[in-house]
Parts: structure tokens; sequence; C-alpha cells
């Protein structure tokens, strides 16, 4: 009897060994599975800035693979502008947008904007409301916010909700603190689009956008197409302009060039000032012998405009008689592919340009 008693406790103990080692190599599996999952998520979140164009697109598209992944019920990204909480992605009806752009100004949350640590709020019976909730009951019954921070800057938060009591608690934190930390690192790399995006100007004489909106919201329009053509032209007569007539016969010269282009090619085309007296087109779509010939044309038609020399007010008389004056157009174009640097084709354009000689009025091919 004594000896089946050992045995019985040799068994368990082995049986005990064997569950302990069997946790752990499922535990270490887990792991592994997390990590190969965060890995993944993260080169989805990599692939959503290379397909989305604009800085607001590229947010939507990360929260929804968070949602979709992590199976979050409610994900909502704020971020602050400088000026304001603006909601940046959302899967929550937009009735409540109010309240969760303001959540900053929560008491419950207010320690953890200033400890940088998540805060986790559930309720314990349904009749229950979450503290930051005013007009809503049923949507949700646990939450956890992240303040997000970019080199100890405070930029805003993040918070997922659930329809569940207690739902977060069987949701490893280590999962979301990497998953926050990977919303910031795409944030954090999209930044200087949105600077570009925020800071596109109209040019005071031509109308036309300034050389930023290319690398934003022009780039949406060219990246519909594999590849198109890339043309950069100088006036390269304006300085003379200014010199020998006055800088009112430059300014209208620069005007009607731009005019006569803007009204000569496609509403599909992006037309931009890049800088002074250069000026970009893209061809979106087009390659560059379907290109050359147009130009060509185009140029000669410009460089016949004459322009009559400005008057100039304060000298209290016109002139006996009027001198004009025509652009001279210097071009040179490139192919640009979907998917690489559209500012390292034109800053190689821009080289080219700048480098050429003064009198150079042709059309070059890079």
């Amino acid at each position: 009897m004594g000896y089946l008693l050992i045995l019985l406790v040799i068994i368990i103990i082995m049986l005990m060994v064997y569950n302990i080692i069997i946790y752990k190599r499922i535990q270490t599996f887990n792991n592994i599975n997390q990590k190969v999952t965060g890995l993944n998520v993260l080169q989805e979140f990599m692939n959503a800035i290379g397909e989305a164009n604009s800085v607001d697109d590229k947010i939507k598209k990360i929260n929804e693979i968070l949602i979709e992944k992590y199976e979050i019920k409610y994900s909502t990204i704020v971020i602050f502008d400088g000026a304001e909480y603006v909601i940046k992605a959302s899967n929550v009806d937009e009735k409540h947008w109010d309240t969760l752009r303001s959540l900053h100004n929560q008491e419950i949350f207010k320690d953890s904007i200033s400890t940088t640590n998540p805060k986790y709020i559930t309720v314990n019976d349904p009749s229950e409301r979450l503290p930051y909730q005013t007009m809503e009951f049923g949507r949700a019954k646990s939450a956890m916010f992240f303040p997000l921070y970019i080199d100890n800057v405070y930029i805003g938060y993040w918070i997922i909700e659930s329809g569940q009591a207690h739902d977060f608690e069987k949701l490893d934190t280590t999962i979301l603190e990497v998953i926050k930390e990977n919303i910031i690192s795409v944030y954090k790399s999209i930044a200087y689009q949105n600077v570009v995006e925020k800071t596109v100007r109209e040019d005071l004489f031509t109308g036309l956008k300034s050389e930023e909106y290319l690398y934003g919201e022009g780039k949406n329009i060219i990246d519909k197409y594999t590849t198109s053509t890339v043309c950069m032209f100088r006036i390269v007569n304006i300085e003379q302009v200014n010199k020998e007539y006055n800088r009112e016969t430059g300014n209208e010269l620069i005007t009607r060039v731009s005019k006569y282009i803007e009204n000569s090619i496609s509403d599909t085309y992006v037309f931009v000032r890049y800088m002074g007296p250069k000026f970009v087109i893209v061809f979106s779509g087009v390659d560059s012998d379907g290109v050359v010939e147009f130009i060509q044309e185009l140029k000669e038609n410009i460089e016949d405009i004459k322009i009559p020399e400005a008057q100039i007010a304060e000298t209290g008389k016109k002139k006996d008689k009027v001198r004009y004056v025509s652009p001279k157009l210097n071009f040179v174009i490139s192919t640009y592919y979907k998917g690489t640097a559209l500012e390292a084709v034109t800053k190689k354009l821009e080289e080219y340009i700048d480098n050429a000689d003064k009198e150079e009025n042709d059309i070059n091919y890079i």
C-alpha cells in the first residue's frame, strides 16, 4: 500500500512538471505568435502609408487595421493640431464625436495624460454608464485610454471601447502598448507630409498652387496612374525684362504665360508655380513621347505672344513709343513612376534648369 501511495505521488509530481513544461511552451508560443501578429500589423501599417495618399487617409486606414486585426469594437484616434482636438479616425457614430474629442477635459483621464500611463475604466452594472458618456447608455461599457506623445510632447490620445463590461481585462496590455507605439511611429513618419499639405499657398499673380501642392493633393491625382511625365520650365528672359523694362512688365509676362498654359492643358494634369520663374506641369498618365510634340507647339505659341511694356503711373506720362516683349522658355522633362519619390524627380529637373546656360531656350529630356 505504501509503495502504491509513493508511486501515485511520483506520478502526480511528474504530471505537474509536465503541465508546467506544457504551460511554458504554450506561453512561449503565444508570445511568439503575438510578436508575429504585431510584425504583421506593423507591416500593414507601412503598406497603408504607401497606399493612401493624404495624411488623414493614412490615419483612417491604420484605425481600420486596428479594428479588424484586434477585433476592437470601437477605436478613435484624436490629435491636437495646435489649436484644437481633431478626430482623425473613428468608427463611432459622428453624433458622439463632440464627447470623444473632449476627453482631455474629463477628470478621469487628466491623470493619465499627465503621467503618460493608460487608463482602464468599466462599469459593473448594466444600467451604469462610463463617466464621460453624456447622451449614450448602451454603446460602450468599458474603455481604455492611451495618451500619445512624440519625443515627450503630448499630441493627443487613442481610445478603444467595448460594449461589454470588463472586456479589456482579457487583453494583454503589452500588446496594446505596442499598438500605441506603432500609431505614434506611423504618425511621426507622416508628420512632414502633414506640414507640407498645410503649407500649400496660392500664387498672387498666377493663381496657381505652390510647389507643396505637388507632394500632397496633387500627388493624389498623379498617383492614379502608373507613370506620368514631369515637365519643368523656366521663363529665361524674366530677369532681362525686369531690368530693361520694369517689374510690372515682368509680372504681366508671368501671368500671361501661366494663364495660357492653364487654359491649354487638361484638368487631370497638375500645374504649379514651382519657384520664381520656374513652373512644373505633371502630365498624369502620359508618357514622354506623347508630351514632347505638345510642348513644342505650346512653346512656339507662347513665344509668339507680344506683351506691351507696362506704363508706370508715377512717371506722370505715357511713353510715346510702346515697346513689346515676348517670353522665352526653357523646358526639361522626365518620367515619374508611381511609388517613387516625386520630389527627387523635380529636384533633378530643377538642378538641370538652374545649371543650364542662361540663354538656353530648348526642350530637353533627362
